[in-house]
């Protein structure tokens, strides 16, 4: 059956609000005709480089302007993440996922070090995945050149809302990025947050940004919002099940062959919620003690409830044949010395700035 790339936010909005056990049904039966329904993604997130991100996102404690005891870290080094990952690999994750602070990427001895990263990622037989912010079309090829498996470069949210939750940068950079990425031959990961006071008409129109690229995501992480103190979202109440389970099963019925991941937020979530996610469609979670900075089921916890539910881990590159990594020296595309201007939208958003005010009184 040919994947839809037409979704209209009313359609979508439509499946959303079904009557529960039917949304769960479809999504289930759905999900069995594209996806082994006893088989998930496990990864695992690394933080890179931790604090001190220009960007003002109201729900991140890396924003530098706000004030959340984040304690930060500069770059690690490659081996740093060689051993990282070696833990990773043993406890059963298929794929690292680095994440660092960054706005976007500028080329330079920290980006080379990345590249480094990566390949030797890749050489460990894991699948890796870089989540660095705003990426031009040079950098696209050079990680996918190093051996990149998957870019993430979450919308967040719908474009309207967008504009509530960040000033600095726009909705239509990071469809650029994604676009960029696409130029390449690594995959898509993309994906968003709910529970950040958006409407359930945003949420589907996160789904339509997301459902209306060719090819769609090959990923797609939903994230249930973690409110941390500090942060313009810290008193945002805590997302019920019943709506990230709609929201898994909506994902999973528009698109279809994605792997659908549920992400942040897990430690709120029972056993029995997250195997109603894993029906309704989810097939990739991340592994380990933290999500980049919040907090995350033990790995151990993890294994023991895919031991009840009968899951098995996927094994690397069973969606995509792994990449080859490619030396440095012999690396056909170059720094070109990028440092490139993204848009910065800098529209008021008030709880951003009183989050802000309330930082600068309490340094």
């Amino acid at each position: 059956m040919a994947i839809k790339h037409d979704w209209t936010k009313e359609e979508i909005l439509e499946i959303y609000n079904k009557p529960f056990m039917e949304l769960l049904y479809e999504a289930a039966s759905v999900h069995r005709q594209h996806h082994d329904p006893n088989t998930v993604q496990v990864s695992t997130l690394l933080s890179i480089k931790t604090g001190g991100c220009p960007e003002d996102c109201g729900y991140c404690p890396q924003a530098a302007r706000y004030h959340t005891d984040l304690e930060g870290n500069d770059l690690m080094s490659v081996n740093q993440v060689k051993a990282q990952a070696l833990r990773a690999k043993a406890s059963g994750s298929s794929r690292v996922c680095m994440g660092a602070a960054w706005r976007n990427v500028k080329d330079g001895e920290e980006f080379d070090n990345v590249l480094e990263m990566v390949r030797t990622i890749n050489k460990l037989d894991m699948e890796v995945c870089c989540t660095l912010g705003m990426l031009t079309e040079n950098q696209a090829e050079r990680l996918a050149e190093a051996g990149l498996y998957a870019y993430n470069h979450n919308l967040d949210s719908s474009e309207e809302y967008y504009k509530e939750v960040i000033s600095t940068r726009g909705y239509q950079d990071r469809l650029d990025t994604i676009g960029n990425v696409r130029k390449t031959n690594v995959t898509v990961c993309s994906g968003g947050i709910i529970g950040m006071g958006e409407s359930e008409a945003d949420r589907a129109g996160m789904l339509v940004a997301l459902s209306t690229l060719n090819p769609q995501p090959e990923s797609v992480p939903i994230n249930a919002l973690v409110p941390v103190e500090g942060t313009p979202m810290e008193e945002q109440e805590p997302v019920p099940i019943w709506e990230m389970i709609r929201m898994v099963a909506t994902t999973r019925i528009v698109m279809p062959e994605t792997q659908v991941r549920l992400s942040a937020g897990r430690t709120q979530m029972s056993r029995e919620g997250q195997a109603m996610c894993f029906f309704a469609g989810a097939n990739s979670i991340f592994a380990g003690d933290k999500l980049l900075t919040t907090p995350n089921p033990d790995v151990n916890e993890d294994m023991e409830m895919f031991k009840i539910l009968g899951l098995n881990p996927q094994k690397a590159f069973e969606k995509k044949s792994q990449p080859e990594s490619v030396a440095a020296e012999k690396s056909k595309y170059q720094s070109q010395g990028e440092k490139p201007k993204w848009s910065r939208p800098e529209h008021k958003i008030e709880r951003n700035l009183e989050a802000q005010q309330k930082a600068r009184t309490k340094a």
